[in-house]
């Protein structure tokens, strides 16, 4: 007496088994390749199939449920790929988790979703690049650096370096009030595989302060899922802002984020300070179902160690720079073809019989730091203190365009002669064109940021040389 629904159960298939077979080999063959092709190019296929074996030719809405019957994992890895079907669909049994206040730190990168400005022209120069670090235990950010140039060794050790110190001063320097608690060595630093995060210099650095250097394991990107969905966090904030490019172009429609593109570099800066401060920190977490700066608090009393911090902050920063490892000659110290000379180096000149490791900030290669056989850095001009300051990529630039123009032997004057000449030309331009502005928006972002880095010391010396600069070097001897 039970009701029972009319029709054939549902899954029934009712096409004659030639059609079937020709369906199923069509998809095999077919649909489940690396080109995916559309149901309607697979109906176009079958039907071609159909009429050259003399069977009836079935409609779209039947072959779209063939489709839909097909496993999704093995449809994914057919079409995408392996890695893609692994990731979508690769169960999630592990994952990092934290016990206390820094005891695992992840750091990533991205591309940030916004155009930035040029200071001058206020005109659109590019998308800048956000290296982000989150502490675990309790989803606060532990620092961030933001730059106009792609990943390397040296964005790494910048942001680390912004994790361990505190924030108080940097906040105040860029005017931003709250509180930003987080700083201190990590137990563990956990990145995926991307060369910079394979750096020499980084590997040394967090042998030297007792970090753990872990990288996640190869195509596991849940494992990052902390960083992860900050950086989503984050972006999903920018997309609020003039100039955005969204994250795909179909959200971003009509919209031309360079023509909006309204901040700088410094000026968005400030403004991801304010939004993790004022916004991220003191919201309630998703996850964690309270805010991250009570977290926070939470996970530092759970640490059973107090936090661990650098005796010397700078000394901190050379530790995690990149290097090259170069004999102390007679003449000083050669890096990327330009000479370096302090009379520190006089005891060591011609004498050691290993080389000394010199390190190098590419955003500013007016001077080298020189690791001393006892740990001691030691910081080295150029020789020629006439020479201007200029940037790693300034430097690159002038050699390939030398190599362009056929000069083989390139002496060091020639590199300077070819910045300077280079420097004029992106000034000229700058006012026109994108790509004059963003090579200009790069040498001052970086020059800026090395010459606030430097101490009072360093700007006096600085400030003595631009106003000897001019003037012509005097011939002295030199005692050894």
């Amino acid at each position: 007496m039970l009701g029972a629904k009319p029709g054939p159960p549902r899954g029934a298939r009712h096409l004659a088994d030639d059609v079937e077979a020709v369906i199923e080999e069509a998809i095999a063959s077919y649909y489940l390749s690396r080109q995916r092709p559309s149901v309607s190019a697979l109906h176009d296929h079958i039907r071609q199939l159909c009429r050259a074996r003399g069977v009836a030719i079935p409609s779209r809405n039947a072959v779209r449920a063939r489709v839909a019957s097909v496993d999704r994992r093995a449809l994914v890895g057919a079409r995408e790929g392996a890695k893609a079907a692994r990731d979508r669909f690769k169960p999630v049994v592990r994952q990092y988790s934290a016990d206390h206040a820094l005891h695992i730190v992840q750091i990533d990168h991205t591309p940030v979703d916004v155009f930035v400005v040029d200071a001058v022209h206020r005109r659109p120069i590019q998308r800048p690049w956000l290296t982000l670090a989150i502490d675990v235990a309790s989803r606060m950010v532990a620092g961030f650096y933001l730059s106009l140039e792609a990943p390397s060794s040296a964005s790494v050790a910048l942001a680390i370096h912004h994790l361990v110190t505190p924030k108080s001063e940097w906040l105040a320097a860029r005017g931003v009030k709250g509180d930003w608690p987080v700083s201190g060595l990590p137990d563990v630093i956990h990145v995926d595989n991307a060369r910079e995060f394979r750096s020499r210099a980084l590997a040394r650095g967090a042998a030297e302060y007792g970090v753990s250097l872990v990288h996640r394991p190869v195509a596991t990107p849940h494992y990052g899922g902390h960083i992860e969905r900050l950086i989503g966090t984050m972006m999903g904030a920018v997309h609020l802002l003039p100039g955005t490019t969204f994250s795909n172009i179909a959200d971003r429609g009509a919209y031309d984020p360079e023509k909006h593109a309204a901040m700088t570099l410094d000026e968005l800066e400030r403004w991801l300070a304010l939004q993790i401060v004022g916004r991220y920190h003191a919201e309630v977490h998703g996850t964690l179902l309270l805010p991250p700066i009570t977290a926070w608090s939470d996970a530092v009393a759970a640490r059973r160690q107090p936090f661990r911090f650098p005796q010397d902050d700078t000394q901190f920063l050379y530790d995690f720079l990149p290097f090259e490892e170069r004999s102390i000659r007679r003449d000083g110290v050669r890096l990327f073809g330009l000479r370096y000379w302090d009379d520190v180096l006089s005891p060591w000149a011609g004498r050691l019989d290993r080389r000394l490791r010199i390190k190098y900030d590419p955003r500013d290669l007016s001077r080298v730091f020189v690791e001393g056989p006892d740990g001691e850095h030691w910081p080295v001009r150029f020789a020629d203190l006439r020479r201007p300051r200029i940037t790693l990529g300034e430097h690159r630039m002038a050699l390939t365009a030398l190599r362009e123009r056929g000069v083989r032997l390139v002496d060091e004057q020639l590199i300077f002669d070819t910045v300077e000449a280079q420097r004029e030309l992106v000034e000229t331009a700058a006012a026109a064109t994108k790509s004059a502005r963003r090579l200009s928006a790069r040498r001052n972002s970086a020059l800026s940021a090395t010459a606030m880095g430097a101490g009072a010391k360093e700007a006096e010396n600085d400030a003595q040389e631009q106003t000897f600069g001019d003037l012509p070097l005097l011939e002295i001897e030199e005692w050894s």
